[in-house]
């Protein structure tokens, strides 16, 4: 008997739930705060890991140059610190936006409830 003839007996579709073959249960757990946090350090162990190879593989030197200053670095460590300032420029343009937003939320939450009412 080959795999084939397995899956030519198998029933497919909604004959199966007719046939008896009870249906598949859904999972009744989720996932908690403590299992999210390990997934977490998981995948920030693996970049870490990333990083350390990285800069092990880009340890040739360069000449940096910003605005006037000059000095050599490994191109790894150079390449990190442009990727660091660029996450710093992104994270404070988020910061504005969310202060944007709330003080937005704040003025309107401010006229549907009223001058002197607290909410």
């Amino acid at each position: 008997m080959s795999f084939h003839d397995d899956a030519a007996r198998m029933p497919v579709g909604p004959d199966r739930e007719q046939r008896g073959a009870p249906p598949p249960l859904a999972s009744s757990t989720r996932p908690t705060r403590t299992a999210a946090l390990w997934v977490a350090v998981a995948v920030g162990l693996v970049v870490l890991v990333m990083l350390i190879i990285f800069f092990v593989q880009n340890q040739d030197m360069t000449t940096v140059r910003f605005f006037g200053l000059e000095g050599t670095l490994a191109l790894g460590t150079t390449l990190f610190i442009a990727a660091v300032g660029g996450g710093v420029l992104v994270a404070l343009a988020g910061g504005a936006r969310i202060l944007q937003l709330r003080i937005a939320n704040h003025r309107r939450q401010k006229t549907i409830v009223g001058p002197g009412a607290r909410p």
